[in-house]
C-alpha cells in the first residue's frame, strides 16, 4: 500500500481538509480521493491529492 496526501482549502488560503489515504496504486487513489471529497461536499473547493512520488494526481482550483 501506498500513502496519498489528500488536502483542501478555502479561497483565502485556509487549510480545511489534510488527509493522508491509503492504496495500492494511483488509480485507486484517485476514486478514494474524489469520493472522500464527495463525503465531505469539497469538489468545488481548491483541492489536491498527491502522490508518494509527488505527483499531482487531483487538482481543482
Amino acid at each position: 500500500m501506498n500513502t496519498y496526501a489528500l488536502t483542501a482549502y478555502e479561497s483565502n488560503g485556509e487549510k480545511i481538509l489534510d488527509e493522508t489515504i491509503s492504496a495500492p496504486n494511483d488509480s485507486k487513489a484517485k476514486e478514494q480521493g474524489e469520493a472522500r471529497l464527495a463525503e465531505l461536499n469539497m469538489q468545488e473547493k481548491t483541492h489536491r491529492l498527491t502522490s508518494p512520488k509527488g505527483q499531482l494526481l487531483l487538482f481543482h482550483r
